[in-house]
C-alpha cells in the first residue's frame, strides 16, 4: 500500500522566521524530489508565554506565489479558517490560485481554534463551528455551481457570482475531528484531514478517528470509501531540536525519528492504517531536511 499513499510537504510557519526566497527554494526541492503536494497552515498570529508572540505570512498570497513557483505538486492550505474572510472572497481566492496553479489546489477548510489571532485581527470567536458550517455552504455552492444568493444569520451574499468561474471539481478537504464538523462536510468534502496531536502521531492512534468519519458519512448516506484520508504526520531528524509552533497550550507529542528505513517502516505503518496522503512536518524544515526526506520517499516507493 505504500507505494499508492502520496506524500507532500508541510512549508515553513512559525518554527523561525523564514523569507520568501527560502521558502521557495523549499518548495521548489521539493517538488524535485518527488513529493507529491505542498502546504501551508493558515494564520496570522500566535502568542504563547514560553515562546513569545511569533507570526507567519500570509497564506493565500503565498500560495499564489507557490502555483507560480512551482509545475507539478499539489498545494494547499493547511486548513483555511474560513473565519479570517468573507466565504465568497475564499472561494474567489480559491479559484484564483487554482488558476495561477493551472489546476493544483485542494482547498482545505476548518473553523479555526488560536483564540490570539481572532482577538488581535478583529475577528469574532463565537460561534466557530455555526460560522463555518454557513460559511461552507457559501464556499462549497460557489466553486461547484458558480453562484448564490444567501442571507443568513452571519453572512450575506446577495446575487453572488463567481466570475470567472472556478474549476468546479477543486478537491475540498475539511481539517477536523469535530463530530458536528464531520457531519456538516461528510456528504460534500472530497477528503478529510487530520493532525498529528489528534492521535498522538501512531497509526495505531487514527482507529477511533477514522470511525467517527465512517459514522459521520453513514449518517449523511455517503459511502465512506469515497473520501480520501490525510494526516499530518510529524518527523524529526538528527539536526532537529523540537518543532516551535502553536501553543504549549497544544498537546506536544513525539516525532518520528530513526534511521532512514526505520522512518520507512514508521510512515508504512499509516498506509497500513488507512491514509491516502501525508503530509509530512519537518523539524528541522530546511531544503536540507527535505532532501534527506526525498531519500525517504524513494525507499518508501
Amino acid at each position: 500500500m505504500a507505494d499508492q499513499m502520496k506524500i507532500g510537504v508541510q512549508l515553513p510557519e512559525v518554527e523561525r522566521e523564514v523569507r520568501w526566497t527560502e521558502i521557495r527554494d523549499i518548495a521548489r526541492t521539493a517538488e524535485s524530489a518527488g513529493f507529491d503536494s505542498l502546504w501551508l497552515g493558515d494564520h496570522l498570529l500566535f502568542r504563547d508565554p514560553v515562546w513569545g508572540d511569533r507570526g507567519p505570512w500570509e497564506a493565500w498570497s503565498l500560495l499564489a506565489a507557490l502555483g507560480e513557483a512551482t509545475e507539478r505538486v499539489l498545494i494547499g492550505p493547511l486548513v483555511a479558517a474560513t473565519s479570517f474572510h468573507n466565504p465568497a472572497m475564499i472561494a474567489k481566492k480559491a479559484a484564483t490560485v487554482d488558476e495561477i496553479s493551472g489546476g493544483r489546489l485542494i482547498l482545505g477548510l476548518g473553523a479555526g481554534w488560536n483564540r490570539a489571532e481572532y482577538d488581535a485581527f478583529g475577528f469574532p470567536y463565537d460561534n466557530r463551528v455555526s460560522r463555518f458550517e454557513e460559511a461552507f455552504n457559501i464556499i462549497r455552492t460557489l466553486i461547484r455551481e458558480g453562484s448564490i444568493d444567501h442571507v443568513g444569520r452571519f453572512y450575506t451574499n446577495r446575487e453572488m457570482e463567481l466570475l470567472p468561474r472556478a474549476r468546479a471539481d477543486i478537491p475540498l478537504m475539511v481539517g477536523s475531528n469535530g463530530p458536528r464538523m464531520l457531519r456538516i462536510t461528510a456528504a460534500h468534502v472530497d477528503m478529510w484531514n487530520t493532525w498529528y496531536t489528534g492521535f498522538d502521531n501512531r497509526p495505531e492512534g487514527l482507529g477511533p478517528l477514522l470511525a467517527e468519519l465512517d459514522a459521520a458519512c453513514r449518517d449523511v448516506g455517503r459511502d465512506p470509501s469515497t473520501i480520501e484520508r490525510t494526516a499530518a504526520v510529524y518527523v524529526q531528524f538528527g539536526r532537529g531540536a523540537g518543532r516551535v509552533a502553536g501553543s504549549t497550550e497544544r498537546p506536544q507529542v513525539a516525532p518520528i525519528i530513526g534511521s532512514r528505513s526505520e522512518i520507512v517502516e514508521a510512515l508504512s505503518g499509516f498506509a497500513g492504517a488507512g491514509m491516502d496522503h501525508l503530509q509530512i512536518v519537518l523539524d528541522p524544515i530546511d531544503v536540507g531536511s527535505v532532501e534527506e526526506l526525498g531519500e525517504v520517499l524513494r525507499m518508501l516507493r
